[in-house]
């Protein structure tokens, strides 16, 4: 299963950077393109033109950035439970982000991950469907103050299979910053997953990150993040979660005229008594357009 997983992400990268990959090398000059005044060219341009108005950070290794980003996205996460066994969550419900408007992005419906347990008492399976929607509420780039304030609205469905998802639907209200000082900058999340009922049996968490980012070069961005969960009700009421994660973004590496390749990955460790899993690992790639 594992194997024809691999299979199914080239598939999923070709899909997605080969048309963009054919349509940024016809034989059209830039001249021919602006006088065409196509939708898609406009959008680019509108795109191009918002993405300019805020800082140009990495997007960190866990962190949901509060930039608004045009990119193809997919993660990995090998998690480590307390009973030793590992659970490795393929795509991580991640996938297409665009900019259809000038301060907001979706997160196009994130595809199901792929759940895969090494503990012979649970079934591999996918997780659930959600999907992300950002509204960038003020930024300015690295000439007119180097910072950004974004709110969120991440919706999870209960789709996944073998209990490998949530039991309820999930609303995520999140306020996401950064701020940026030369070559270090700071991001941000905080939020709450709120499930739609049975509030008492699963719980609320309250979940902040933060990143603290270094631009060591050109394409090399390493970080420290800050990863806090607590929970109200539910199994775990009461209880608090931190992992300390370093990690490392490497690009972005220039492939075509809009698209590029960008690589890291990072590795989290428990900061609490209490913790679900730890010596998680992470690896993440992404296709900025």
């Amino acid at each position: 299963m594992r194997r024809s997983w691999g299979g199914w992400f080239l598939i999923a990268i070709h899909l997605f950077v080969a048309p963009l990959l054919w349509a940024q090398n016809t034989g059209s000059s830039p001249d021919q393109t602006s006088q065409n005044g196509g939708l898609v060219d406009k959008w680019l341009k509108m795109a191009a033109r918002s993405q300019a108005e805020q800082p140009h950070w990495a997007p960190a290794v866990v962190t949901t950035p509060a930039r608004l980003l045009q990119v193809y996205r997919y993660d990995i996460f090998w998690q480590t439970a307390n009973n030793g066994f590992t659970t490795v969550n393929y795509d991580g419900n991640k996938g297409i982000e665009f900019i259809p408007q000038r301060h907001v992005e979706i997160f196009l419906v994130a595809p199901p991950p792929y759940i895969a347990h090494q503990n012979p008492a649970l079934k591999d399976g996918f997780g659930d469907w959600s999907f992300l929607v950002k509204y960038r509420i003020a930024a300015a780039n690295e000439q007119h103050g180097n910072y950004i304030l974004t709110a969120f609205l991440q919706t999870t469905l209960p789709t996944g299979q073998y209990k490998n998802g949530a039991l309820k639907a999930i609303l995520t209200p999140t306020i996401a910053y950064g701020k940026g000082f030369r070559r270090f900058d700071v991001q941000g999340t905080f939020g709450a997953a709120l499930p739609t009922s049975d509030e008492a049996k699963i719980g609320r968490t309250f979940i902040w990150n933060d990143a603290f980012q270094y631009h060591v070069s050109k394409k090399l961005w390493p970080d420290v993040e800050a990863n806090y969960a607590h929970f109200q009700d539910g199994p775990n009421h009461g209880k608090t979660q931190v992992f300390i994660t370093p990690g490392i973004v490497f690009g972005n590496l220039h492939l075509a005229k809009r698209v590029s390749l960008a690589f890291g990955g990072g590795f989290q460790i428990a900061a609490t008594d209490f913790h679900v899993n730890n010596h998680n690992g992470i690896f993440t790639i992404r296709f900025p357009f």
